[in-house]
C-alpha cells in the first residue's frame, strides 16, 4: 500500500494549479498528485477523506477571488485553509499547428483566462467565439480533438504535454499576473508568527453601519486586513457576507479577542483558516 500522502489539485495535467503544487512542495516524489475535474470535486475529495489535501485557486490580482472556490468554502464545506502558493500568471495562445490569428475561429479556456487576456482577444481575436472550460488544462486538452482553426490559452507546459503548438506567449495583459492558490485540510495550523486569518461573517440583519462595526473590531486591536470582498448570502437579494484575510494567527490575543467581539454582534463568524504566509523565497 502507498504511503505518500495524496494532495488532490484542479486538473488535468498541466493546470496552473499543478505548477504551483510542484513550486511548492519540495519532495514532489514523495505525494501523489490526484487531479479532479473542478474546483468543487478537489473540495469535496478533502471533506470526504478520500485525499489528505487539496490545492485550488482562491484569487486573481486582476480578476479578484474566484467565486467558486470562495462559495464552496463558505457555504458548502467545513475544509480549513492549511497553506497558500502564490505564483506568476503567463499565458499562451496554443493550437494543434501554428497559424495565422485571423484564422482562428474559436478560443477555449477557463473564463479567468481569458478574462486576463482581454485586450489581447479583443484586438487580434474580435471576431472568435469565446468557449468556456473548468481549467486552461481542460482547454488545452479538448483541443486535440477539435478542427485546426480553433485555439486554447494555457500553459506551456499543457501543451507540451498534450504534444500542441504555442501561437503565442505570453499574452496576459497584465505582466504582474499572479494568481494565490490555497491547500485545503481538516485542521487548523498551528502559529508560526508570520500568519494569515481567513474568516467569513454572516449579519443578523442588513443595517446601516453593519461593515462598519465589524472593521471597528480590528482597528482598535490594531489588526490588518489584507483583503475585504462581500459575496451574496444566498438568501435574500442584497444580503451577503463579507470575507477577511487578516494580519496574524486565530491563537493571537489581538485576532482572538476581535473575533469574539465580533460573535457578539453578527449572526455566525466562520473560520476558513489560520496558515503561514506565502513569503516569495519560499519558491523552489
Amino acid at each position: 500500500m502507498s504511503t505518500k500522502k495524496k494532495i488532490a489539485y484542479l486538473g488535468p495535467p498541466g493546470t496552473f494549479c499543478e505548477e504551483a503544487l510542484d513550486k511548492f512542495v519540495k519532495d514532489i516524489d514523495q505525494i501523489e498528485k490526484v487531479p479532479c475535474p473542478t474546483v468543487v470535486e478537489v473540495i469535496k475529495s478533502v471533506d470526504r477523506g478520500e485525499v489528505d489535501s487539496g490545492l485550488v485557486p482562491l484569487e486573481n490580482s486582476i480578476e479578484g477571488l474566484v467565486n467558486i472556490t470562495q462559495d464552496i468554502l463558505t457555504f458548502e464545506s467545513e475544509v480549513k485553509i492549511t497553506g497558500e502558493v502564490i505564483i506568476p500568471v503567463k499565458h499562451s495562445l496554443i493550437g494543434k499547428k501554428k497559424m495565422r490569428l485571423d484564422k482562428i475561429k474559436k478560443v477555449i479556456s477557463h473564463p479567468h483566462a481569458t478574462a486576463q487576456c482581454r485586450n489581447f482577444l479583443s484586438t487580434n481575436l474580435n471576431g472568435a467565439e469565446i468557449i468556456a472550460a473548468n481549467s486552461t488544462a481542460e482547454a488545452v486538452k479538448i483541443l486535440k480533438n477539435e478542427d485546426d482553426d480553433i485555439a486554447a490559452i494555457g500553459t506551456k507546459i499543457a501543451a507540451k504535454i498534450y504534444d500542441l503548438q504555442i501561437i503565442e506567449s505570453d499574452i496576459e495583459d497584465n505582466s504582474d499576473n499572479k494568481t494565490r492558490f490555497v491547500f485545503l485540510g481538516n485542521s487548523l495550523q498551528q502559529r508560526t508568527g508570520k500568519d494569515k486569518t481567513t474568516i467569513v461573517c454572516f449579519l443578523k440583519e442588513d443595517r446601516p453601519g453593519s461593515l462598519y462595526n465589524i472593521l471597528r473590531e480590528f482597528a482598535r486591536r490594531d489588526i490588518n486586513l489584507t483583503c475585504l470582498e462581500s459575496r451574496p448570502a444566498k438568501k435574500d437579494l442584497g444580503d451577503y457576507v463579507f470575507i477577511m484575510d487578516l494580519d496574524g494567527h486565530l491563537h493571537d490575543k489581538n485576532i482572538f479577542e476581535a473575533i469574539e467581539a465580533l460573535r457578539k454582534s453578527v449572526y455566525l463568524v466562520k473560520i476558513l483558516g489560520s496558515y503561514p504566509k506565502w513569503i516569495e523565497s519560499n519558491m523552489k
